[in-house]
């Protein structure tokens, strides 16, 4: 008998920093991933897992095209992830 891991699917948001110390890197929000209140999970290259203030970061953020996320996707996946890439906070589906 073989043991499966239940691989959930969650979703991902990617937002570039337009910071002048940050500019370009790209970071990763969870919005289904528990956090503290107010907060989303996050992951970056640098740093990788943490939490956010979605809603505070996207004055210092916008939205990162295929090409930018690109890097960090395949890194997400690398450990683990299986994920679905959606534009803004929603609701969960």
């Amino acid at each position: 008998m073989t043991t499966q891991t239940l691989q959930i699917t969650q979703r991902v948001i990617f937002r570039v920093w337009t910071r002048a110390d940050a500019r370009g890197d790209v970071i990763a929000f969870f919005p289904d991933q528990e956090a503290n209140p107010g907060m989303v999970g996050a992951y970056e290259h640098i740093g990788q897992h943490g939490e956010a203030d979605y809603y505070g970061l996207l004055k210092v953020t916008r939205p990162a095209t295929p090409e930018e996320y690109a890097p960090l996707l395949k890194e997400l996946k690398n450990v683990g992830y299986v994920l679905r890439v959606v534009r803004r906070l929603g609701r969960a589906s």
